[in-house]
């Protein structure tokens, strides 16, 4: 079993998951990376280095979710921070225009997987949080978890969800050493944004993300930081 702390960061392949893996890679965390597609998996190996592992699997099935966490568990046996940064943005237009398959696997991407996911790595959380009193879970979520963005409905409803989901398991792990923070970025950089009207250089860097979960790394366990909201700069950058 590692003795150092280890991390396990779903979407970790590519865009805002492969910048946080990276960083907590540099934080002395040993990395499991999980993804669905296998060639995105294999490029993340290739530029992170052979040390981290990476596991394919569909999150939003059940049985691949707990797949994934035991491969996790047989490789280093602890887990002291989980980082849920996996979805899917779907297509965007008027609510009416979306079938029931297009919003079942929205809401399953970017909501259902996140809760079984946390629900399996619950207790090895609640075990390094007795032991330590630092495990952390990230919700990478968005601010149309807020505000609502035109477009994409049933995303912002998926987005609100998750955000939910982080308050609530936060008081049920309240006093088990165990911190709960979602992060609600703007704009980022990524493929998923291929459709905002917004210029690339205007947008945030995954890396900003990651720098966040650097800070919930670096504070004491008396600093309960329950949302990091990131904002594109005003004016010209």
């Amino acid at each position: 079993m590692s003795a150092r702390r280890v991390a396990l960061v779903a979407g970790g392949s590519s865009g805002i998951g492969l910048e946080i893996a990276r960083a907590l890679l540099a934080e002395d965390h040993d990395v499991t990376i999980v993804g669905r597609r296998q060639e995105r998996l294999e490029r993340a190996v290739e530029e992170l280095g052979a040390a981290v592992h990476a596991v394919g699997a569909d999150l939003t099935d059940e049985a691949a979710v707990r797949d994934a966490v035991e491969a996790h568990a047989d490789r280093f046996g602890r887990l002291d921070t989980l980082v849920n940064s996996a979805g899917y943005g779907g297509p965007r237009g008027p609510i009416e225009d979306l079938d029931v398959a297009q919003i079942d696997r929205i809401l399953a991407a970017d909501l259902r997987a996140t809760i079984l996911l946390t629900r399996e790595c619950v207790p090895m959380l609640r075990a390094s949080g007795a032991e330590h009193g630092r495990a952390l879970v990230v919700n990478v979520t968005s601010v149309a978890a807020r505000l609502g963005v035109e477009s994409v409905a049933a995303y912002s409803a998926a987005k609100g969800g998750v955000a939910a989901f982080g308050r609530a398991l936060a008081a049920d792990l309240a006093g088990a050493g165990v911190q709960v923070t979602t992060l609600l970025p703007g704009y980022v950089d990524t493929p998923m944004s291929n459709w905002v009207p917004v210029e690339r250089g205007e947008m945030l860097a995954p890396a900003d993300l990651a720098e966040g979960v650097r800070l919930l790394l670096r504070v004491s366990p008396a600093c309960h930081i329950a949302e990091l909201r990131f904002e594109r700069r005003a004016g010209p950058v």
